[in-house]
């Protein structure tokens, strides 16, 4: 599995156009094959970082992600609005079970 974190910091005046235009590509992504999953988060402590967390398949479904025009188009789209360069770091993932209480 692949697991995806990112963030942005958001400009004040443009929040509001980040988390729509984050919320839209969530709801594409988790539509894509390969997608287990896809979420934008606000940062409690500071409202206008939206933190990222995705879990793909593997590198093929996330470098089909990234190839998208829609996936480059939102990525451009969102960066213009942030106050700083968005982060994001990919790690080979390797899902770890939690047994039940008592185990």
């Amino acid at each position: 599995m692949i697991l995806v974190t990112g963030s942005i910091v958001a400009r004040d005046d443009r929040l509001a156009d980040a988390l729509a235009l984050s919320i839209e590509h969530v709801h594409r992504s988790r539509k894509e094959p390969g997608c287990i999953a896809h979420a934008v988060h606000q940062d409690a402590e500071n409202p206008r970082r939206l933190v990222f967390v995705e879990q793909w398949a593997d590198r093929a479904a996330i470098a089909t992600h990234f190839a998208l025009p829609a996936s480059r188009v939102f990525a451009a789209a969102v960066a213009a609005l942030a106050t700083e360069t968005p982060s994001m770091t990919i790690y080979d993932a390797t899902p770890v079970r939690v047994g039940s209480a008592g185990s």
